[in-house]
C-alpha cells in the first residue's frame, strides 16, 4: 500500500494550504514527472515546469552558474503539507542548452511513486513562509476521491495540463456564471419569503432527460466548429470531439441543471429549522441523502453520455451497428453490423463484425467483454486517460484493442497510450479498422 492511499482523507489539509497562497499552481503529471521516484531517481528526479511558468514569476528568479553557464538555477525551500517535510535544498533547475528542459528537484519521492497516470500536483506561494519555505506543493492521485473533488472544484477540462490560478476560484462554484446565481439565489429568497419553498423544489425536481441534454451538448459543438454533421469522416480528430462533447460541454450544460435542483433541495432542507446548528444536526440524513443522490446520478449521466454521443457519431458515419444486443451472457454498447451478424452468422469471415463497448472510465468494469468470443475484433473506446500500465497489458492478454481521442495518444500527454501499439486513436478505428479492413459494417452511399 503506497503513501497516498494511507492517507486519503487530504481534502481539509489541501483546503488550509490554499488559503494560506496567493497564487496556485496545477499540474497535470506525465509519466516523467513521477516515474523516478520508482526507479531510484534519475536524471531528472523532479517534474518538469513548463516554460510559461518558469517565466511567469511563480519561482524565483533563474541564475547562470558560474562553472556552468548554461545551467540557470535557484534555490527554492519547499513545505510538503502531506509528510510535514521541508525541502530547504529543493529548487529550480533550467538546462539552456536543451531548450526546454527544466524541472523542480530534491523533493520527497515517496509522494511520487506508485501515482496513477494523470495524477495532479497541486501547489501555491505562501503568503507567510512556513518557515524559510514559501512556496508549498502536494501530490494527489489521479484515482482519489480528492482528485474527484479537484476536478469537479475547479471545472477542469478534458484540455488541461497546466494552470496559474487565484486561490478565489479555488473557493467560488463554477457551475453558473453570475448574473445567473443572483437569480437562482433571488428565486429560493422569494420561496422562502412567501413559503412557496415545496413548489420551486417541484419546478427544478427534474433534470432534463438525457438525449435532450445530448442534443444540446452536440449543437453546441458543432456550432463552435462551424460544421452541420458529427460525421467522423468529415471532423479531424473524432475522438476529441467526443471527448469534449461529453467530459466538457455536457457536463458544464448538466451541472447548470444540477445546481438550481440541488440548491432548492438544500434550501427547503435548512428552512425546516430556525437554526443553522439544528439544521445541521437534525437535517444531516437529508443533507447527506441530496448529496449521494447528486453524486451517484453525475457518474450515471457520465457513462450514458459517452455512449450516447459515440452512437449517434456511428450513425451519422454510416456505420452499420446494433445497440444493447445480448450476446450469450453479456450486452456490450455496440455490435457492428448486427446481434445475427455477428452471433449466428457461422459462414461469415473474421472482419465482417466487431464488437465495440464504450467506457467514460475503465476501473475494472472492461473485464465484462472479455468471457466470449464470437470471431471478431473487440474494441472497447474510453475518453480516460488514467489507465494503468497493468490494465494495458491485461487489455493486450485479452486481445481487446482500446480506442481513445486523438489528443490521449500523443507523445506530450500524460497518459501511458503513446507507444502502445495496441491503442489506437479513433483516426485509426475510423480510418483503417473500419474503412479499410471492414468495408462492409459501413452502409454504401
Amino acid at each position: 500500500m503506497d503513501f497516498l492511499e494511507r492517507n486519503s482523507d487530504q481534502w481539509s489539509l489541501i483546503e488550509s494550504f490554499v488559503g494560506r497562497s496567493d497564487k496556485l499552481f496545477l499540474k497535470k503529471l506525465s509519466f516523467n514527472d513521477a516515474s523516478w521516484a520508482n526507479e531510484g531517481g534519475g536524471h531528472q528526479s523532479g517534474f518538469y515546469v513548463p516554460r510559461d511558468i518558469r517565466e511567469s514569476g511563480f519561482f524565483p528568479e533563474l541564475h547562470a552558474r558560474e562553472d556552468k553557464p548554461h545551467i540557470l538555477e535557484a534555490n527554492c525551500p519547499s513545505f510538503w503539507p502531506q509528510t510535514g517535510e521541508l525541502r530547504t535544498d529543493s529548487g529550480i533547475k533550467y538546462f539552456s542548452n536543451k531548450r526546454s528542459e527544466c524541472h523542480f528537484t530534491r523533493i520527497p519521492a515517496e509522494l511520487f511513486a506508485d501515482l496513477n497516470p494523470a495524477s495532479w500536483l497541486l501547489g501555491g506561494s505562501l503568503l507567510q513562509a512556513e518557515e524559510i519555505a514559501h512556496h508549498w506543493f502536494m501530490v494527489i492521485d489521479s484515482a482519489s476521491t480528492e482528485a474527484e473533488l479537484l476536478e469537479s472544484r475547479l471545472d477542469i477540462q478534458s484540455t488541461f495540463h497546466f494552470e496559474l490560478f487565484s486561490p478565489s476560484k479555488f473557493k467560488r462554484a463554477a457551475a453558473i456564471d453570475s448574473d445567473e446565481a443572483a437569480e437562482l439565489i433571488g428565486e429560493i429568497d422569494a420561496a422562502l419569503r412567501t413559503g412557496s419553498i415545496e413548489a420551486l423544489a417541484a419546478k427544478y425536481s427534474r433534470m432534463p432527460d438525457p438525449a435532450v441534454l445530448a442534443d444540446e451538448a452536440r449543437a453546441d459543438f458543432l456550432g463552435s466548429v462551424r460544421s452541420r454533421t458529427f460525421n467522423p469522416w468529415e471532423i479531424k480528430k473524432p475522438g476529441d470531439a467526443l471527448m469534449r462533447v461529453s467530459r466538457d460541454i455536457e457536463f458544464a450544460i448538466y451541472r447548470k441543471h444540477e445546481l438550481r435542483m440541488r440548491a432548492v433541495e438544500v434550501s427547503k432542507v435548512l428552512a425546516e429549522h430556525d437554526r443553522t446548528a439544528t439544521a445541521a444536526v437534525r437535517g444531516f440524513a437529508s443533507l447527506n441523502a441530496i448529496f449521494l443522490s447528486a453524486s451517484q446520478q453525475r457518474k450515471s449521466r457520465a457513462g450514458k453520455s459517452f455512449e450516447s454521443h459515440l452512437a449517434a457519431m456511428l450513425k451519422a458515419g454510416g456505420v452499420r451497428f446494433e445497440a444493447q444486443a445480448i450476446l450469450g451472457q453479456r450486452r456490450p454498447d455496440f455490435v457492428l453490423p448486427d446481434q445475427a451478424t455477428v452471433a449466428l452468422d457461422t459462414q461469415r469471415r473474421y472482419e465482417d463484425a466487431t464488437i465495440l463497448s464504450a467506457k467514460t472510465t475503465l476501473r475494472e468494469r472492461w473485464k465484462q467483454i472479455t468471457h466470449e468470443r464470437f470471431n471478431c475484433a473487440i474494441f472497447l473506446a474510453t475518453v480516460d486517460d488514467r489507465v494503468s500500465k497493468e490494465a494495458l497489458t491485461d487489455l493486450r492478454k485479452a486481445e481487446i484493442t482500446l480506442v481513445v481521442p486523438e489528443s490521449l495518444k500523443t507523445k506530450n500527454n500524460e497518459s501511458l497510450y503513446y507507444n502502445d501499439a495496441n491503442v489506437i486513436s479513433f483516426r485509426d478505428f475510423f480510418d483503417e479498422e473500419l474503412a479499410r479492413k471492414r468495408p462492409s459494417l459501413l452502409l454504401v452511399d
